[in-house]
């Protein structure tokens, strides 16, 4: 199989993992709100349960032992079949459990097409197509997010969204099957030892990408919800999400090219400066620009910190590379638990969001200052 086939294949699983595994609740939050009366305490709760079950993915990653490509096809299937389950009726306790499993299901997918993909491209000697691999995730959000904002100006409820939403993932699986072909090699994969990552640099890693998933996960829930906040029409602030994923597709691409001139470490702390930014821009640029111009930063800079942040991992750690990716990705997952319950104690004592966002962008900040020192690595 070609390099550009493992590509596409790697961008199309996380289109569906990410684009709508872990955050397709995020534009069709107003319509649930809208449909529902959910209130922001009630939509944390539902986001968290999402985020544990994406912890709880990461961590079962580490000792899986199976072949990518088996847990990527089980993933995106389980991820498939749990949205549709959203569009059914059925009491708010099985919304939680449903979003918990397709949150496992992401992080498997994000951690084995990590580590399948990159492998690949650079057995083939393609390894500057990893950034095509990350631009699956903006694709995912602008999709999700373009179809949110077609339901919304039909007036459609947000059932809909998740059936329409199921489809697309059970038909995108069923089309890039028979690309998720074994790597260089075919023996089983035995299961990572996590013994390396006791190091401090190994630590620091984890903290910082947990401390990213803490700063990225509140405009990343809310945003719409804030953008709804100030305008009700949909044709207008329904565009947040999808300029959100479009900046997440180009700034891979774009962050690619940049390999030639940065290192991966360099990305990531630009990418945590960028997005500390993007967070409070909202406080500083009021209105619909405010948020859009958010969506642009940080949606511009998530996929960048995720892809470099993987890269290092698969440099520093090695042959420990899954390990670490895993562990970072459990942190990740943390930061984002802890995220949206803050933002709804934040909000309920305060009756705004400015309080939540300053703190996570204090924290992006702060982790961008400690990634300046490392211990000497392969990178």
């Amino acid at each position: 199989m070609s390099a550009w086939a493992s590509a596409v294949a790697g961008l199309a699983a996380l289109a569906v993992a990410l684009g709508i595994g872990r955050f397709a609740f995020t534009p069709i939050l107003p319509m649930m709100q809208e449909d529902f009366g959910l209130s922001v305490s009630e939509a944390g709760w539902l986001a968290s349960a999402n985020y544990t079950g994406y912890l709880v993915g990461a961590l079962s990653a580490i000792g899986l032992r199976l072949q990518p490509t088996v847990a990527i096809r089980a993933g995106l299937l389980v991820i498939g079949l749990s949205t549709l389950a959203m569009g059914l009726e059925h009491p708010f306790v099985i919304s939680v459990v449903l979003l918990a499993v397709a949150g496992i299901a992401s992080a498997w997918v994000l951690v084995f097409v990590s580590t399948w993909a990159l492998e690949r491209l650079a057995f083939l000697g393609r390894s500057k197509l990893g950034g095509a691999v990350y631009a699956g995730v903006g694709t995912g959000i602008v999709n999700a997010g373009g179809a949110c904002l077609v339901l919304m100006s039909l007036h459609a409820r947000s059932a809909d969204a998740w059936l329409s939403l199921g489809v697309i993932s059970i038909a995108v699986t069923a089309a890039i099957w028979p690309l998720l072909k074994a790597g260089p090699s075919r023996d089983p994969v035995p299961a990572p030892t996590a013994s390396g990552i006791r190091r401090a640099e190994y630590r620091r890693l984890v903290l910082c990408y947990g401390a990213f998933g803490f700063g990225y996960v509140i405009p990343a829930t809310f945003l719409p919800a804030m953008a709804k906040e100030i305008i009700p029409d949909p044709q207008l602030f329904g565009w947040a999400w999808p300029v959100f994923g479009a900046a997440a597709v180009i700034s891979t691409v774009f962050a690619a090219q940049l390999e030639r001139l940065l290192s991966h470490r360099a990305l990531w702390i630009g990418g945590h400066l960028v997005m500390a930014l993007g967070v409070v821009i909202p406080l500083i640029v009021r209105g619909l620009p405010g948020i859009m111009i958010a969506a642009l930063l940080v949606g511009g800079t998530f996929m960048v910190i995720t892809m470099a942040g993987m890269q290092v991992a698969r440099t520093v750690a090695g042959p420990h590379a899954r390990a670490l990716m895993a562990a970072m990705t459990s942190a990740f997952a943390l930061g984002q638990i802890l995220g949206p319950v803050i933002v709804s104690l934040l909000v309920r004592s305060t009756g705004n969001f400015a309080p939540a966002l300053v703190l996570a962008a204090l924290m992006l900040a702060v982790s961008a200052i400690s990634l300046l020192r490392k211990e000497k690595e392969r990178e």
